[in-house]
């Protein structure tokens, strides 16, 4: 089945209406994998800057392909700086997600960070978001604040003690329920506990949320919950999924 084609610049919008969207981390700081995930039909890939090497320099040539291929770029950056934010907006990715967002005040920071009019993010046009200069301040203003995605991670206890704030703090795009991280802090029970929690508290704010998954039967349990944005695994794990099943199909020639 094909999929229909839809460009980044709708993203914050597709979430927003609660499309169905799949996307996949990368973690390998060169083009190809993006490029491939946007050839093959995905919705966005998560850039892993927390967890994965990549730099200004890797990050602004993943951004690239991603423009190429008609995928949305969403950076999980290492840091919550204004700073670092900036640096990923300015090389044209289409949003950020933002680990440990735990209080209301680092929820309303990065949602700033993000944002010109009514937010704190430095100007510049003459960047890859900016069309090199191409389009005038207003234009460029006006179609960042209309575009950019924020997504705030929910990954620690603390957390849990502040979700309705977060859930409604201005230009806060979406939640991602970070399962892994909870389940760390929590053990498995009291994650699903927490899960549900972060899953209403973002119903009630009329928030999307975003979530992990492993497999369908993990991904409609989620959907149930109102999540409407899946990740699947990430290039490394795939990679090594399909070169597993290959040695599984040529590796021993007495089973042909």
């Amino acid at each position: 089945m094909t999929r229909p084609v839809h460009s980044p610049r709708d993203f914050r919008s597709r979430i927003a209406n609660r499309q169905h969207v799949l996307g996949t981390f990368i973690k390998t700081p060169t083009s190809h994998p993006v490029e491939i995930l946007g050839q093959v039909g995905f919705d966005f890939v998560l850039i892993d800057q927390e967890h994965s090497p990549f730099d200004r320099m890797s990050v602004d040539i993943a951004c690239l392909a991603a423009r190429a291929w008609n995928i949305a770029a969403i950076i999980r950056v290492a840091e919550a700086t204004p700073a670092n934010i900036l640096s990923v907006l300015d090389c044209g990715a289409t949003g950020v997600m933002v680990p440990h967002v735990d209080t209301p005040e680092k929820a309303a920071l990065i949602a700033s960070s993000c944002r010109y009019r009514r937010g704190s993010r430095g100007f510049a046009n003459t960047t890859r978001a900016g069309h090199f200069g191409s389009v005038s301040f207003e234009d460029h203003m006006a179609a960042q604040d209309a575009e950019v995605t924020c997504i705030a991670m929910i990954e620690d206890a603390h957390a849990l003690d502040h979700l309705p704030e977060i859930a409604r703090a201005e230009g806060i795009d979406a939640l991602f329920i970070g399962r892994g991280d909870l389940t760390a802090a929590l053990g498995v029970e009291r994650m699903n506990e927490a899960t549900k929690l972060i899953a209403a508290a973002a119903r009630t704010a009329g928030v999307p949320t975003m979530a992990l998954v492993s497999n369908k039967e993990d991904a409609k349990a989620m959907a149930a919950q109102g999540v409407s944005a899946f990740v699947y695994s990430n290039d490394h794990n795939l990679l090594r999924l399909a070169a597993a099943q290959a040695l599984r199909d040529f590796g021993d020639p007495t089973g042909w």
